[in-house]
């Protein structure tokens, strides 16, 4: 037998982390690595964070899990929390970025559903996105190499290009129920929709009787600055799917809606058996103590607003590798003239850890509670592999 005991579906670098302290990874080999990938977005509070820890550790004494059969005062609590400091009238608790996704389709379509339009089920989606791995999302995302093999996809979805307003609108037709869209793309290529391409979806689906659907599983929960991007963009989604950060590390994600829009949603319509649990609810509760606590976000944009200050002063260094940096607060990518994927093992060689995306793109996704020293290593780290790094030929 020469299979791993690990389904081999990952392409494992050689970087075993063992125990994490703020932005650094430490190896089986008490190796420190700068961690600025966070778990591709996820550890927004970098590793160990005392706060969340010990409302892990507290939950787990008391209470793990319980069916969804009973009440849920910890689910209560979480989910008004969030209503509170969003447009969402509801939350639906998951266990991952795709699961919060899928809950966003069935909403939208079961809104129709529940107005008289069964036949509105097709979702207008955008090229080049990631929506998770499920096969709905697959589906959604309509990316040859996410599907490959895993055929028949899934009806009900039409992918047109990102960030061009006009092809949305020309896909809309009787049997549209809505878009689903990430404000800003990340396995794209962290490339943020322009104000006119989101506004314009938002003011298509008003006219339309349309659900805006919004995948803020990356780019949400601060990542960018606000709560979710979509507020620096002056619009509000009918449904949106979070996750990631959500939970600073442990298995959470959410559905998030309007009254009207979940209008469909009744008993019996959507379930889960892990979603929502008290040790979730936990990890959910202490990530918003912090990010909701005065002047996070605002660390958040100033921490991002020094961090492509220092990567366009360091780009003229190394114009034969780097192009841009394009993205929003700590969500950041730099644009390279070579294919990044090679660059990320020799970063890790050299004890940093970043994430390649599409287009060329190294993603930069560092804690939101990253200080201004781990700016001024990154960028050392960053400039010095760059004066070594001789790219493959393509």
């Amino acid at each position: 037998m020469t299979i791993t005991p690990l389904m081999p579906v990952y392409p494992r670098s050689p970087v075993r982390p063992v125990r994490g302290e703020g932005a650094y990874l430490i190896g089986e080999q008490g190796e420190r690595y700068l961690d600025f990938a966070s778990g591709i977005a996820v550890n927004l509070l970098g590793h160990s964070h005392p706060h969340l820890t010990k409302a892990i550790q507290d939950q787990a004494a008391k209470l793990v899990h319980v069916s969804n059969m009973y009440g849920s005062p910890q689910g209560e609590h979480l989910a008004q929390r969030i209503c509170d400091n969003s447009f969402a009238d509801t939350v639906f608790f998951t266990n991952s970025g795709a699961e919060a996704v899928e809950c966003a389709i069935k909403t939208a379509r079961r809104y129709h559903f529940a107005n008289g339009a069964p036949e509105r089920k097709k979702l207008i989606t955008f090229a080049s996105a990631f929506h998770g791995r499920t096969m709905a999302t697959i589906s959604a995302a309509g990316s040859e190499k996410m599907t490959s093999g895993f055929e028949p996809v899934l009806p009900g979805f039409e992918t047109v290009e990102f960030n061009n307003l006009d092809a949305a609108a020309a896909a809309v037709d009787a049997q549209t129920a809505g878009f689903l869209v990430e404000p800003i793309q990340g396995e794209g290529g962290i490339r943020p929709s322009s104000p006119e391409f989101l506004q314009g979806l938002r003011k298509l689906a008003d006219e339309h009787g349309l659900m805006l659907v919004l995948d803020e599983v990356q780019c949400g929960y601060g990542r960018t600055g606000t709560f979710f991007a979509h507020e620096q963009y002056g619009i509000e989604p009918d449904i949106l799917a979070s996750a990631k950060g959500i939970a600073g590390g442990f298995p959470l994600g959410a559905c998030l809606a309007t009254e009207k829009a979940a209008a469909g949603m009744v008993v019996g319509t959507h379930g889960s058996t892990y979603g929502g649990g008290p040790l979730a609810m936990a990890a959910g509760e202490a990530v918003l103590d912090v990010i909701l606590e005065d002047g996070f976000f605002d660390h958040v944009k100033a921490m991002g607003d020094r961090l492509r200050q220092a990567l366009e002063q360091m780009i003229p260094n190394h114009d034969h590798l780097f192009e841009s940096v394009q993205g929003m607060g700590l969500m950041l990518g730099i644009k390279m003239k070579v294919d990044s994927k090679p660059l990320v093992p020799f970063l890790r060689e050299r004890g940093l850890l970043t994430v390649a995306a599409a287009n060329n793109v190294l993603r930069v996704l560092p804690p939101l509670n990253i200080e201004e020293s781990h700016i001024t290593e990154f960028i050392e780290l960053l400039s010095s592999a760059a004066r070594e790094f001789e790219a493959p030929e393509q």
